[in-house]
C-alpha cells in the first residue's frame, strides 16, 4: 500500500508544479496579456495530467483529488482508512509541490495568496467543473478505460477556459494553491467554500453517475 501513498503524494505534488510553475512562467513571458498567461497554464495542467495519470494510475489509481476519492469511496471501490490517506498525502503532496515550484523560481517559500476568487459564480463554477470531472472519469472508465488519460487531461485544458473558475474542481489543489501569491493562486479565506462545493458535488453526483454509466451503486 506504502506504493500507493507515495504515488498519490508524489502525483499531486507534481500537478501542483505544473499548475504553478505554468502560471508564474506564463505571467512573466505573457507581456501582461492574460490570456495567453491562461492559455499556457491550461496547456502545461493538461500535459501534466495525461503523463501523471498515465504513469501512475496503474500503482494508485492517480486520484490526486480528494473528490475523486470520496467518489470511489462512495463506490466502495477503496477502504475507509485508505481514502482517508490518499486525502492526506494528495493535500501534503499539493502543499509540497508549491513550495518546490517557489524554490526553483527563486521566490519567497512560504506565502498566502490574495487573489480573490469567491461568490455564487465561482461556487456554480467549481460545482460545474467537479461534476464534469467526474462525468468524464467515471464515463471514460465505462466506456474507454484506456483513454482516461487524455480524456481528463482534455477536460481540465477545456475547463480552464470554459469555467468562470477556471476549473479547481480538486480540493487538493484548492488548498495548495492558496499558498501561492501568484497567478494561480487563491485567497486563503475563500478555499473553504471551493472545497465544500467540490466535495458536496461528489457526494450528490457520484450515485447519479454510477447508474449513468452502470457501474456499482453507492449505499447510503
Amino acid at each position: 500500500m506504502i506504493q500507493k501513498y507515495v504515488a498519490e503524494a508524489l502525483g499531486t505534488g507534481l500537478l501542483l508544479v505544473a499548475v504553478v510553475g505554468s502560471g508564474i512562467m506564463g505571467e512573466a513571458l505573457s507581456d501582461g496579456n492574460v490570456a495567453i498567461a491562461l492559455l499556457a497554464n491550461a496547456i502545461a495542467t493538461g500535459c501534466a495530467l495525461y503523463f501523471l495519470i498515465s504513469v501512475l494510475g496503474p500503482i494508485s489509481g492517480a486520484h490526486f483529488n480528494p473528490a475523486v476519492t470520496l467518489a470511489f469511496f462512495l463506490r466502495k471501490e477503496i477502504t475507509t482508512r485508505a481514502a482517508l490517506i490518499y486525502i492526506g498525502c494528495q493535500i501534503a503532496g499539493g502543499i509540497l509541490g508549491v513550495w518546490l515550484t517557489h524554490v526553483q523560481f527563486g521566490m519567497e517559500v512560504f506565502q498566502a495568496s490574495s487573489t480573490a476568487r469567491t461568490g455564487g459564480a465561482q461556487w456554480v463554477s467549481e460545482a460545474i467543473a467537479t461534476f464534469g470531472l467526474l462525468f468524464v472519469i467515471f464515463g471514460g472508465i465505462r466506456h474507454r478505460p484506456d483513454e482516461v488519460p487524455i480524456l481528463v487531461a482534455l477536460y481540465i485544458t477545456g475547463a480552464y477556459w470554459f469555467t468562470a473558475s477556471t476549473s479547481f474542481a480538486n480540493p487538493a489543489v484548492t488548498i495548495a494553491r492558496a499558498f501561492s501569491d501568484t497567478f494561480a493562486g487563491i485567497n486563503p479565506n475563500h478555499v473553504l467554500a471551493f472545497v465544500v462545493v467540490q466535495m458536496g458535488v461528489a457526494l450528490l453526483s457520484t450515485s447519479l453517475l454510477s447508474r449513468l454509466f452502470g457501474g456499482q451503486e453507492t449505499k447510503n
